[in-house]
């Protein structure tokens, strides 16, 4: 037997120290690489013995195998599976990214995170090397399948690596770490504990399909102990639909979710062809506590070949869909491929695009076969649901379709677009919608007036997202979303030649109050005008069709984005006696000193009718004040 030295080249070994300082920053994972290799290599050789039955190998026990000295401090990972020659030991482990080396390493050294770090690694496929983030040395022992001759292979991770044949090696591979010291401020465990080693292969191996075996320390006696398969090889995802219990999905689903109740529905998923995964997603029964925070953790288990990638995969579902849970199990992706890295990959977007299809489509189903659940689920997740009608014009109608507003055609019945488009009104052209805090307040709104007189209805929106949603939408089915709060309303049917003719009248007896209201109010409107859409009230304030609402202008500022403050239109009710009066006394009064303070009154209460603040409290409670005392 020969050992013969190699030496790293200079951007290999820099490449190798960054792995083992900076690249990681869960150390675990190393256990995940090595048992995935392993993995591999079981899989390799099946395939082999399937194409080759003359090929000398033993296939009647594959399994990988974990087997620890607490004294020598080693750890060993070992497989029965296809083996290295010599030649593939130093093409895939005797050497660092044999090309490429040099753009790894510069895109590494600009990584911006750890986290991007360690994608870029795996998109290398030197996964390998984390072994030395736990381990001051390592040594590979290899023989193929079907060859008389075993390779050695060892570093300790700095200059240098040796190779050397063996004549006694097994079949497979087994990789054995000199392990370092435990520290666990730096996360390193203590790797020779079982119950860390059972920890690691349950949370990032636990659906491996072949068996995970422990060899137990020597206890007394003669007899070797039994291995302990640490692994339970059940995929649920890859079993068929009669083989699991629903009680076995749901088990799954508080594993995933750590949620005590059992999921509304299961979705399963599979897709064969060029590019193959399962999926296997849970819609919760209710909306977690901390849903709308920025900490929320969203994705769904992402899965490489039964291979736990990682936790909370992103790039898997919308962010409109973030209370789903599950997990997605891919056959041709990097196992190391990390979120920035997903994010632009195509076979992930294919994914993404069907997985919202299929949740969206799982809604529907609620809504047309079980009210029940529909109610519920909408209850819970509808506010967040509306999010993709801003985000994802893609499914936008699909999201349309499954989406139930308040409306005031009934108190408790939610309705649809579409069944508001089947109940409109002979020459109603738009759907009509109303934003606010509550239903309450937006029925009290003195701008229903005019269509709780009519009978027309309306929607009332009362979530926050309602503010944003309508003007990315726009319209339905050709009918235009419109505000009753926003532009100009005319109610009244067309060709009613006599309306028209009273609210000439009309505009030419309030003009001069009009334009006197506009000059004085001058900081705080940009036009008085008199009203369509009042039937009760002396005033309301609108906006212009194209202006922000108040609410927004709020929502935008709470983000930390200044906007300019928008002023608005005010509204005067004609019919109304405090206008009637306030248009005599403008007429007939020289001094008009009190006119002024009761035009911004007026203009004041208008505001508070809708929600809004005094813009000087202080200077309207003394107003207030003052006229109450004067008529006593």
């Amino acid at each position: 037997m020969t050992t013969e030295t190699f030496e790293f080249q200079v951007e290999a070994r820099q490449l190798l120290q960054l792995m083992i300082h900076s690249v990681y920053s869960n150390k675990d994972v190393f256990l995940r690489e090595l048992v995935s290799n392993a993995s591999d290599a079981l899989d390799k050789l099946r395939l082999e013995k399937l194409r080759d039955d003359a090929l000398d190998a033993d296939v009647s026990d594959l399994h990988i195998e974990i087997d620890v000295d607490k004294e020598a401090r080693t750890l060993t990972v070992r497989d029965n599976g296809v083996g290295m020659s010599y030649d593939e030991v130093g093409q895939l482990i005797g050497t660092i990214a044999k090309s490429g080396t040099a753009t790894l390493l510069k895109e590494l050294k600009e990584a911006k995170d750890a986290a991007g770090a360690e994608g870029l690694i795996g998109q290398f496929g030197v996964g390998f090397y984390s072994a030395f983030m736990v381990a001051d040395e390592v040594t590979l022992v290899t023989r193929r399948a079907g060859e008389g001759q075993g390779t050695r292979w060892s570093s300790r991770g700095e200059a240098t690596y040796t190779l050397e044949t063996v004549d006694d090696a097994p079949q497979g591979t087994s990789v054995t770490l000199h392990l370092k010291p435990a520290d666990p401020e730096n996360q390193l465990h203590d790797y020779t504990s079982p119950w860390t080693i059972r920890e690691i292969v349950k949370r990032y191996s636990d659906f491996i399909t072949w068996p995970i075996r422990m060899v137990p320390e020597a206890g007394e006696g003669d007899s070797a102990p039994e291995p302990e398969t640490l692994n339970s090889m059940k995929a649920l995802w890859a079993r068929s639909r009669e083989e699991v219990s629903d009680d076995e999905y749901h088990e799954l689903y508080k594993h995933i979710s750590h949620d005590w109740r059992e999921p509304l529905e299961t979705i399963r998923l599979q897709a064969e062809g060029t590019f193959e995964y399962q999926a296997l997603l849970f819609v919760p029964s209710h909306a977690p506590h901390d849903l709308f925070t920025r900490d929320f953790r969203r994705g769904v288990q992402l899965y490489v070949k039964r291979v736990f990638i990682m936790d909370d995969c992103e790039a898997l579902l919308p962010p409109y869909l973030r209370f789903v849970k599950g997990v997605v199990d891919a056959q041709d992706l990097s196992l190391n491929v990390s979120r920035e890295i997903l994010q632009q990959d195509r076979h992930i977007r294919m994914m993404q695009r069907r997985l919202t299809k299929k949740v969206l489509s799982t809604v529907k189903e609620f809504m047309t076969k079980d009210a029940d659940r529909y109610a519920t689920f909408w209850r819970e997740f509808g506010t967040v649901l509306k999010e993709g009608l801003v985000t994802d014009s893609e499914n936008r109608d699909a999201i349309l379709a499954v989406a139930s507003f308040e409306t005031t055609h009934a108190d408790d019945e939610p309705t649809t677009l579409a069944r508001y488009v089947e109940r409109m009104k002979d020459g109603q052209e738009d759907i009509y919608y109303l934003t606010g805090e509550s239903r309450q307040s937006i029925e009290n709104s003195p701008h229903m007036e005019a269509f709780r007189d009519k009978g027309i209805e309306v929607l009332l929106l009362t979530d926050a997202v309602d503010e944003v949603w309508v003007d990315a939408v726009g319209e339905y089915e050709g009918r235009k979303l419109r505000s009753v709060a926003k532009g100009e309303i005319d109610l009244d049917a067309k060709g009613e030649e006599q309306a028209g003719e009273e609210r000439e009248k009309q505009a030419e007896e309030f003009a001069g109050l009009l334009g006197w209201m506009r000059e004085r109010l001058d900081e705080d409107i940009k036009e008085v005008r008199l009203s369509t859409r009042l039937t009760v009230s002396p005033a309301c304030v609108v906006s212009d069709a194209h202006d922000l609402t108040p609410a927004l202008e709020n929502m935008y500022r709470a983000m930390g984005q200044e906007v300019p403050r928008t002023k608005r239109i005010l509204e005067l009710n004609p019919g109304h006696p405090l206008v009637k009066g306030l248009n005599q006394a403008y007429q007939e009064r020289e001094d008009r000193t009190e006119l002024e303070e009761s035009a911004e009154l007026l203009h004041t209460l208008a505001v508070l009718a809708e929600g809004g603040q005094p813009k000087d409290p202080a200077k309207f409670v003394k107003l207030v004040s003052d006229r109450l005392e004067r008529t006593l």
